[in-house]
């Protein structure tokens, strides 16, 4: 079996460098059946939300499998339409109970939504400082949307959950995030399938004798972002995860970095429709 590496966050908690992502999986037996397979095979976090109504299926997973519930990283996020203080500890609690868990590893900020996002935050806060979650984070903020939290926080976020992939690279944020120790986790890091065909990509991953998922996703671990792809398939499930026995090198990063064209395959959290 593979070992998947973990990156340490700022308080100290472990956050595993791949996860199975599990957006639109919402056919119940089968998100079920790819979430037992992903942490049979080895992983060991799963990244859910309200929105995508399968926390219950992510429960169920977990009291399915033969690990330990402290060894399995769950992360989930409040949705637009939850925001605020009251509103997030509201949400929180119904995703809990979905989950049927005691406790969530990160719980995020889905989108920035204006006028709430900071009230959000100071709930997610809250929580933390009740122990109800080990890691307080955000998704899809940009820099200003994390200056205007840091300006109410006692506690900066720990991680920033963006779109993040070839095309989309988003070095400035990643440098910001850097800075204030917030590891930054990407979604959609094969860009929704779209960047699997790059000629540049699809060389590399022939001269290593990897596929070019493999590729991209090593890509983003030697940037050190936290990745979490989503998959049914229990072969891309497994083959998702076979990223830490090979390298790419110095030559093969830089051609890499340099197919970033700022294209966002998703929506931008400036122009987004809350």
């Amino acid at each position: 079996m593979t070992m998947i590496p973990s990156k340490t966050l700022t308080n100290g908690v472990e956050m595993p460098y791949l996860g199975l992502g599990v957006y639109k999986m919402t056919e119940p037996e089968v998100a079920l059946q790819a979430m037992v397979k992903a942490l049979e095979v080895g992983y060991r976090a799963i990244d859910t939300a309200a929105l995508y109504n399968n926390e219950t299926e992510v429960g169920e997973a977990i009291r399915q499998s033969n690990v330990a519930r402290e060894e399995i990283f769950v992360t989930t996020k409040v949705w637009n339409t939850d925001q605020g203080y009251d509103e997030t500890l509201r949400a929180f609690e119904t995703s809990l109970k979905k989950l049927g868990l005691e406790y969530v590893d990160l719980y995020l900020t889905h989108w920035p939504v204006e006028g709430k996002f900071v009230d959000t935050y100071r709930a997610i806060e809250r929580l933390y400082e009740e122990k109800l979650i080990r890691v307080p984070g955000v998704s899809n903020h940009h820099i200003h949307h994390l200056e205007k939290v840091f300006a109410k926080a006692n506690v900066k976020p720990m991680v920033n959950q963006v779109e993040l992939q070839p095309y989309l690279a988003q070095e400035e944020l990643r440098a910001f995030c850097k800075e204030n120790d917030i590891a930054v986790t990407a979604w959609s890091p094969l860009g929704q399938g779209r960047v699997l065909e790059d000629a540049v990509i699809t060389d590399i991953a022939q001269q290593l004798g990897k596929s070019t998922a493999q590729v991209i996703l090593r890509w983003h671990y030697q940037n050190d972002v936290i990745t979490i792809p989503k998959s049914v398939t229990p072969s891309r499930i497994e083959q998702n995860m076979q990223i830490f026995d090979f390298e790419l090198s110095a030559e093969q990063m830089e051609k890499m970095n340099q197919l970033n064209k700022n294209q966002r395959f998703g929506s931008d959290p400036d122009n987004f429709d809350f």
